[in-house]
């Protein structure tokens, strides 16, 4: 089960910060290359962008869990 929980762990870090990188700076970022314009792009308010964050969220929501799973089994396993 330990060994389970540690590959999800690990796959789920990797796709968080492949996430994190492909989020807009200051200058654009992925809102930029479909076409979202430069306010938009700021603003972060464009389809593209929204669902990313939301993306980032649920993968990030996911990380915590499998660190605590990994802190539980390590701790009593």
């Amino acid at each position: 089960m330990f060994w389970v929980v540690l590959v999800i762990h690990v796959l789920l870090g990797l796709g968080l910060i492949f996430l994190v990188l492909l989020h807009s700076g200051k200058g654009g970022g992925l809102s930029d290359m479909f076409g979202g314009g430069a306010g938009a792009a700021s603003a972060g308010s464009t389809v593209v962008e929204q669902n990313l964050n939301r993306m980032t969220i649920l993968v990030a929501v996911a990380f915590t869990f499998t660190t605590i799973a990994l802190a539980l089994l390590f701790d009593f396993g």
